[in-house]
């Protein structure tokens, strides 16, 4: 077998727990009755809601109006009547203005035939303009606005458009099955890019534990006649980070503190590209997405297509229960994703995932203090001493800190995951940025 492409620095190799669900179709998950949909749901300012209580509003209706560059529209995923506007907490404890819709009268699309635009000779704009009145924002979990990340600043040229195929997180499969699944919509929707950003190459890698789906992109790129590239990367984490994807595609490191587009590059996830596609072609806002819900303790894991605002439990409900009480319920991959406290906290554009662990998974050996044995800088695909960087958090020296890379930590968990004392890096980590903001600010 040939050398398969990966970055050289750092990441670890974590049981990936795939087959729960890799081999399972997409279904539609139930239409929930009450849909409860944050105004926070993408990087940057939350949008400002623009409906009242006992309104009705119809599917795919903006309810929330994006507030600066870094916004993003919010649209009804139900028709129905607005019972309340509340306060709820994110799983990234983020606390959020929420709209919660009662169900009622008829859907304006589900079951019906949608008509396609053919978008070929619209221009980049136009294009840009209609990404943003959907709603469109980053699905690999960033949530970083698409239309922003596709307005290219005068004097830059895009070189490469990388698409994110990896999904290097545990358990996690929805990226997967859009790729067997929905091939062409994916490969339009790149088109649909090409068109906005000009790109003088396109690049689509994918990890080698999906043969399947690198062999289906594949078969479909040539029956198409397009010139797209796909690359088989090496499994391991944090491989989907568009930092350590470039260096593995394209060979070149995006400078500290920079972006890919310093690079010449920009990158997006598969589920974004069959998003865009939707929004451009069948006129469709960002309604609702794929779920994988998964973990050793779920009576029939699955990949769930559901509507935002649907609340976890009906998604864990629907795949048949806990054949246990759960120790841990995680939004998002285990690696990066957060605890969920709440289990009927709502769906949102960046939830790719609903991970239920039991007691014995979650069990770990109490914190003791640092040997000295280097694994976590060994493991950080960054290059950074984690356990410097966190004692000097720990001292609350944040200056320090900052010198020693803080701010070009992903947080990907890598160092966490290596050290045998069990010390909380992460939180450090997080705990520091935090600090080192508010001590900026002040």
């Amino acid at each position: 077998m040939s050398k398969q492409a990966t970055f050289p620095e750092g990441g670890v190799h974590p049981s990936d727990f795939k087959s729960f669900t890799s081999g399972i179709p997409i279904r539609n998950a139930p239409i929930p009755a009450l849909a409860v949909i944050p105004m926070q749901q993408h990087m940057g300012k939350p949008a400002q809601c623009v409906v009242s209580k006992d309104d009705l509003v119809r599917e795919g209706m903006l309810i929330g109006r994006a507030q600066g560059v870094f916004s993003a529209n919010i649209h009804s995923p139900i028709p129905g009547v607005v019972k309340e506007i509340r306060e709820i907490y994110l799983p990234a404890g983020i606390r959020s203005e929420a709209v919660a819709i009662e169900l009622q009268g008829e859907f304006d699309r589900s079951g019906k035939d949608e008509p396609r635009l053919e978008w070929q000779r619209i221009s980049g704009s136009d294009l840009l303009k209609s990404l943003a009145d959907k709603g469109i924002v980053g699905l690999g979990g960033a949530t970083f606005p698409t239309v922003l990340k596709y307005t290219i600043r005068e004097g830059f040229q895009v070189e490469y458009f990388v698409v994110n195929g990896v999904e290097c997180e545990p358990f996690l499969t929805a990226d997967h099955r859009i790729m067997l699944e929905k091939p062409l919509e994916i490969l339009e929707g790149i088109r649909i890019v090409q068109q906005i950003m000009k790109p003088r190459q396109i690049i689509i890698g994918i990890e080698e534990n999906k043969p399947d789906a690198i062999a289906v992109m594949r078969e479909n790129i040539v029956r198409a006649g397009l010139d797209f590239k796909v690359i088989a990367l090496k499994m391991k984490y944090p491989q989907g980070d568009e930092k350590q994807l470039l260096k593995a595609v394209i060979d070149k490191e995006v400078p500290s503190g920079g972006l890919p587009l310093d690079i010449g590059a920009v990158v997006s996830n598969v589920g974004t590209m069959q998003a865009i596609y939707e929004a451009v072609v069948l006129d469709k806002p960002l309604i609702e997405r794929v779920v994988t819900v998964s973990g050793s303790i779920i009576r029939n894991p699955a990949n769930l297509k559901a509507r935002l605002g649907t609340p976890l439990s009906e998604l864990i409900e629907e795949c048949g229960g806990f054949t246990e009480p759960p120790a841990k319920l995680i939004a998002g991959g285990p690696m990066m994703g957060f605890a969920v406290l709440d289990p009927d906290t709502p769906v949102t554009k960046g939830l790719s995932g609903v991970i239920a662990l039991s007691r014995r998974q979650v069990r770990s050996p109490s914190q003791t203090p640092c040997i000295g044995c280097g694994r976590c800088v060994k493991a950080c695909p960054m290059g950074l001493q984690p356990t410097v960087v966190y004692k000097w958090i720990e001292h609350g020296e944040y200056e320090e800190a900052l010198k020693e890379g803080l701010m070009d930590c992903k947080e990907c968990g890598c160092c966490g995951y290596s050290c045998p004392a069990r010390i909380p890096l992460i939180q450090g980590m997080k705990l520091g940025k935090v600090m080192s903001r508010k001590n900026k600010q002040a």
